[in-house]
């Protein structure tokens, strides 16, 4: 019982960290089209 706990606690926690990665990605990408939309004014 305790290694299927341990189990799905990694599997959430990668989760997580993917989620977060992702976020961060489309947060950069977001930024970067900004930018650009400045500098073509």
């Amino acid at each position: 019982m305790r290694i299927i706990l341990a189990f799905f606690a990694l599997v959430g926690l990668a989760a997580c960290e993917t989620a977060e990665g992702f976020g961060r990605d489309v947060s950069n990408l977001g930024n970067e089209i900004t930018e650009e939309s400045q500098e073509a004014q």
